[in-house]
């Protein structure tokens, strides 16, 4: 794996945070800033720090309620607006002004958040697979599974478990590959239980409000985006991010917006597929060489 350093950081509210530092970079080269989604954590980002680390600086922090990062004494808390405030504390200790933000689901609203308050700070953006408008069906299933305790004797079984609610999402993906999620997702409890590496109380926000539903008035954020190289992955196979939304989204954006649909993937593509590493890479290219 590559090598990180494990950093910590106080939120405004007093949490103490963490985050992964990979080493990387140099002239020109900004950091990428790595935002995960809404039950995942800094492991999301091990298949993207794999390939780019060294060439790249990624960091990855472990949103509050998550992995490493203290739980919030208020649920409440876990919302967008302050996971933008925690970000903000971040950046300031690093002395980082001037980032590539790679947001996937709840990570790219944080995304469009910085953009719409912080727009000199992006170099460029990635938004994975979502958008202004996020489809019913989604937070539908999301609603199901997001707070739901699960505890199981084994990685294997962790994995069987991951396989079973999440193989209309990853249909080609074999057992290594759902043990290797189950590592992201999942951590051992001080019973050598597996168990999910979150904060169950990251769900309320969800079910009083539509938790990781974005506002209705965030398509306005889109032209924020305009100049600055973004590329929009979507699942061919998402039922969170729509095809009319994703397209809309470019043509909001306009110039300097890139749509790539992954195939046979549904939310949300895992960073790591031939069709998202070419769409990286492609997205680090123009940052850049413009």
């Amino acid at each position: 794996m590559s090598g990180y350093t494990d950093g910590f950081w106080w939120s405004p509210d007093g949490l103490r945070l963490h985050y992964r530092d990979y080493a990387g970079g140099g002239e020109g080269r900004p950091p990428l800033l790595c935002l995960p989604g809404l039950t995942r954590n800094a492991r999301d980002f091990e298949p993207l720090a794999e390939r780019l680390a060294g060439d790249w600086r990624l960091i990855c922090p472990d949103m509050r309620g998550r992995a490493e990062s203290a739980y919030a004494k208020d649920p409440m808390t876990y919302v967008p607006l302050i996971y933008l405030q925690d970000i903000g504390r971040l950046l300031a200790d690093l002395a980082v002004t001037r980032f590539v933000a790679i947001g996937t689901s709840l990570g790219g609203i944080i995304a469009m958040l910085v953009a719409a308050t912080h727009r000199e700070w992006l170099a460029g953006a990635l938004l994975n697979d979502v958008g202004p408008t996020l489809e019913n069906a989604g937070l539908a299933r999301i609603r199901t599974y997001v707070g739901m305790g699960q505890s199981h004797p084994s990685w294997v079984h962790a994995a069987r478990a991951l396989e079973e609610s999440n193989r209309d999402i990853y249909p080609a993906y074999d057992l290594q590959q759902w043990i290797a999620m189950a590592k992201r997702l999942y951590r051992l409890n001080s019973a050598g239980r597996v168990v999910l590496d979150y904060d169950m109380r990251v769900a309320e926000p969800l079910r009083l409000t539509g938790g990781e539903e974005a506002a209705p008035d965030m398509w306005p954020v889109m032209a924020a985006f305009r100049g600055i190289p973004t590329q929009i992955l979507r699942g061919e196979r998402s039922d969170l991010l729509s095809d009319a939304t994703a397209r809309r989204m470019i043509a909001e954006i306009g110039e300097g917006a890139e749509l790539t649909v992954v195939p046979n993937v549904g939310h949300a593509p895992a960073l790591d597929e031939p069709e998202s590493v070419a769409a990286i890479d492609r997205l680090l290219s123009r940052v850049l060489h413009g």
